[in-house]
């Protein structure tokens, strides 16, 4: 009778572990993914901050070679000035990632009429310094492109982990939230109209 009340209380305290060890590694596993997703946040933002850095360069070589609108100027340098702020800033949530996104749309319109009127000025596109500018402008926005689509995979790689049978139990029980990815803004399908 004795060993039967021993075997009892063993099977009593793994079935009590078994739990404990689930909900240990299924906490650890949010974190990482947790972590992920904000590493990715701090690579967009790094992203978004060399192209407010490299566009007062452009703005640089183009004033250097050219009379050309000041509203344009005007407007590209307040776009930066805005993004820069908001770029600083701790992303902690939907509504900062969003404003962030709004700032750098912004920059992004005004960089798009900067570009539109150097196309006027052929001698300032002959300038080798324009033409590396131009060619790191470029390559900064195929590298926002690249950091949206990684912050958006391990959102979602976050998100099916929270929201999966039975790690959701876990994640209700622990804090873990579902979170919110990129998305563009409504009409960014249509390519923004540039006006002189």
């Amino acid at each position: 009778m004795r060993s039967f009340l021993k075997k009892g209380w063993l099977w009593l305290v793994i079935l009590l572990l078994l739990p404990a060890i689930w909900l240990m590694f299924t906490y650890n596993n949010l974190v990482v993914q947790e972590e992920s997703v904000s590493r990715y946040v701090a690579e967009l933002q790094a992203t978004y901050q060399r192209r407010i850095d490299l566009l007062p360069n452009l703005v640089s070589v183009v004033k250097a070679n050219s009379e050309f609108e000041k509203t344009v100027l005007q407007q590209v340098t307040e776009a930066r000035a805005l993004a820069a702020q908001v770029s600083s800033s701790n992303i902690t949530n939907a509504e900062g990632f969003n404003k962030m996104e709004g700032t750098q749309g912004q920059l992004a319109v005004a960089a798009n009429r900067l570009l539109a009127v150097i196309e006027n000025y052929p001698d300032l596109q002959a300038t080798d310094a324009f033409v590396k500018l131009q060619t790191q402008i470029e390559g900064s926005e195929r590298r926002i492109k690249v950091a949206r689509n990684d912050f958006n995979n391990a959102v979602k790689n976050y998100n099916l982990e929270v929201r999966s049978f039975p790690t959701n139990i876990a994640a209700g029980l622990l804090g873990f939230k579902v979170k919110e990815g990129f998305a563009a803004d409504t009409g960014a399908e249509q390519a923004p109209e540039i006006k002189f």
